[in-house]
């Protein structure tokens, strides 16, 4: 299916506009699956500016050439860096516990080997094993550590969506503490920094009741271990599936976590680069689209 571009817009825009049957969520599978292309090329980033004149091809075949490992999918790579969608249940990076499991750096770092030997990724920022979405991989570790050492300035925007238990009363609000960890890794929040806590700020936006269930986008200001987890049980409302702070029930069969959105400034380029992870199907089988 083949399109021009007439005016200006965003790619996103732009297939909502032109696939008409499909929902928004759809469309963010079909750009995480390399099903679209720009002039030839194909795009993952949905908010790419589109001039006249540009032609934007659908496929409605999936990429049967993908060799990208089970548990990861690649959203954008370059010299520099390289996105993925991890998995639910996947490990960040191997622990000391868990030195022979599977995680998405040792897989993400095979693919890369599989192309080229000498390549190697370093990892910039981690999710929790429960928890899916976004991540971002440094392809050096000069790159590393300038993503690392300017984070809060380079990462524009990480959104998260959660569905949580309770009904949550306020429909938008922040919530501000100091977390500290115990000695069996489980993270709580204190009043100050004084014994040793760090600052740690989470907004979030409630976008729809479903009974008992709260969905919501949890933004983060500061990105620290298991933040928006404490954060939620903190206001009385636990993530779904989440019994390590609180949580009831397990509806999703997982966590009610989701790295849904990364905007970055890119280190080397200095563009603004967003990328999305489409809304999980289990989220979806509870809240609708």
């Amino acid at each position: 299916m083949n399109f021009k571009v007439i005016e200006k817009n965003e790619l996103m825009k732009f297939l909502i506009e032109k696939l008409t049957k499909q929902s928004k969520n759809n469309i963010k599978t079909l750009l995480s699956k390399e099903q679209i292309m720009v002039n030839g090329k194909v795009e993952r980033q949905f908010n790419l500016a589109l001039a006249v004149g540009d032609e934007v091809v659908v496929s409605w075949e999936k990429n049967r050439n993908d060799k990208t490992p089970k548990g990861i999918k690649i959203l954008f790579e370059d010299s520099d860096i390289i996105v993925i969608e991890k998995e639910c249940g996947l490990l960040s990076i191997a622990t000391e516990k868990k030195s022979n499991e599977n995680t998405a750096y040792k897989l993400l770092m095979d693919y890369i080997k599989s192309k080229n030997k000498k390549e190697r990724i370093f990892i910039v920022h981690r999710l929790d094993k429960d928890t899916s979405g976004v991540m971002i991989f440094a392809k050096s570790e000069d790159i590393k550590n300038k993503l690392q050492e300017n984070w809060n300035e380079l990462v524009l925007e990480r959104e998260y969506a959660v569905i949580v238990e309770g009904v949550v009363k306020e429909k938008k609000g922040q919530i501000k503490s100091y977390l500290k960890e115990n000695k069996a890794f489980t993270t709580y929040s204190v009043k100050d920094d004084k014994t040793g806590g760090k600052l740690a700020i989470t907004n979030y936006k409630v976008e729809k009741i479903k009974g008992k269930y709260t969905y919501l986008k949890a933004s983060l200001e500061t990105g620290r271990k298991n933040q928006i987890r404490v954060h939620m049980s903190d206001i009385g409302h636990p993530v779904v599936g989440d019994k390590k702070y609180g949580a009831q029930t397990n509806i999703l069969k997982r966590l009610g976590l989701h790295a849904h959105t990364l905007r970055i400034q890119h280190p080397t380029t200095n563009k603004t680069m967003s990328f999305v992870s489409p809304t999980p199907k289990e989220f979806i089988r509870i809240i609708g689209e």
